[in-house]
């Protein structure tokens, strides 16, 4: 089915955030409402707003209220680092059944369901299959309490499949995210000075950008997926070779054995070691990525390109960051922008394609009108001085380009 009216969980998420920009560029898709305690961290134009937690009564509510079809779950938690087992619990396994509650009940008007999920579901060991596929089961109970939190979500999203066969569900399995705006422990293990392995390891590594995780989710929305898709990259990489495309000394400090003693130490001193990232450390994982492109999706970057392009932000961080302004959520803002009858807005995809094209005209007009502000002087300046020279008979034998430069110093 088509999606109509969606409603995105987890809004100020970047995942939230981001996936609800992207909705808002279907002209098809009539309504969207973003949930979420906290406020939106991007700008939205379109996107309806509701401050309220996995609350499954209020849900319900908003769900009946606004006849949404459609609910994306963005929130799940898929890094342990700096988060306690409560909150692991009450978000992946509380709240995930909270969500699926709300779009329960006689008459709900939800007939489609978009899960996002993790890797972690498939654990990491050394009897892993070279390649997980959706149908292969874990080779070894959960390890780490992440993994049994997944899992546990992952459970409830089967039973409640199975329990509303008129309900299309889509869930996407993640392997691990790197880009220039997500924070998680390995993100930041790449950014320290060298890359640690531990001794006697060179795991394969595989990848997915986040731009291409945004598109997986937007296209499970917007088109009639059912069933569990791996959402990975093309290629695997050993560590020692994401190393080197980081620029960085794979340094082998962790012992093979006595490795959580060695990492409490690494902890102290800032660097995010995770239970899951221990495993990864040792075995990696590989995910066949070929069922989410039988549907017509296609990835914009490899698994090598996406390292690539982090090793780009990693180089150019500091200066993009101190050439951006963050985006700050105001209300009153939100609400003049949105409803106010005196801001003018385009309505249609045609209206709105005819104001950005304006929008670009003006930009590349005023480019223009600096260019030739700023060349005219110089030109003009040292036509001017062959002429003088011309006049006077004597042979102008300044280069052309120090004559400019030195115009152009006394100009200023």
């Amino acid at each position: 089915m088509s999606s109509r009216r969606v409603l995105v969980t987890g809004l100020s998420s970047y995942w939230g955030g981001r996936l609800a920009q992207a909705l808002e560029r279907h002209p098809a898709i009539e309504a969207i409402v973003g949930v979420d305690v906290e406020e939106p961290q991007v700008e939205l134009e379109r996107t309806e707003f509701v401050q309220v937690g996995a609350d499954h009564a209020l849900l319900r509510r908003i769900v009946e209220a606004a006849r949404i079809d459609t609910v994306v779950d963005t929130r799940l938690i898929v890094d342990s680092w700096g988060v306690s087992a409560g909150e692991l619990h009450d978000q992946n396994v509380a709240g995930t059944m909270n969500i699926l509650a709300a779009c329960s009940g006689p008459g709900s008007p939800v007939r489609k369901l978009v899960f996002k999920s993790s890797a972690h579901y498939y654990g990491c060991h050394q009897d892993d299959p070279a390649f997980f596929d959706e149908g292969m089961p874990r080779t070894y109970p959960p390890e780490t309490t992440l993994e049994r939190e997944i899992l546990e979500a992952e459970a409830s999203v089967a039973e409640f499949a199975e329990q509303r066969p008129d309900v299309r569900v889509a869930l996407l399995r993640c392997t691990m995210v790197l880009g220039p705006d997500i924070d998680t422990s390995h993100a930041r293990l790449f950014s320290l000075p060298v890359v640690p392995m531990i001794l006697g390891f060179d795991p394969r590594y595989q990848f997915v950008h986040q731009d291409d995780v945004v598109r997986a989710l937007e296209h499970a929305t917007v088109n009639d997926l059912h069933g569990i898709y791996n959402v990975a990259a093309d290629g695997v990489l050993v560590l020692s070779e994401v190393a080197g495309l980081l620029g960085k000394l794979p340094v082998p400090i962790l012992p093979p054995w006595g490795t959580s003693l060695a990492t409490t130490l690494l902890r102290r001193l800032g660097v995010p070691v995770t239970p899951e990232m221990l495993r990864l450390l040792r075995f990696g994982r590989g995910l066949d990525n070929r069922r989410l492109k039988a549907t017509g999706f296609q990835y914009r970057y490899t698994s090598r390109e996406t390292v690539l392009k982090f090793a780009e932000h990693l180089r150019l961080h500091p200066i993009v960051r101190a050439m951006q302004e963050p985006y700050r959520y105001e209300r009153a803002v939100e609400e003049f922008l949105r409803w106010s009858p005196y801001v003018k807005r385009p309505h249609g995809p045609e209206e709105q394609l005819r104001a950005r094209i304006a929008a670009l005209e003006t930009t590349v007009g005023e480019l223009e009108r600096r260019l030739r502000a700023g060349a005219s002087p110089a030109g003009g300046s040292r036509r001017r001085r062959r002429r003088e020279a011309d006049a006077e008979g004597t042979d102008d034998k300044t280069p052309v380009g120090k004559a400019s430069v030195a115009v152009e110093d006394g100009e200023r």
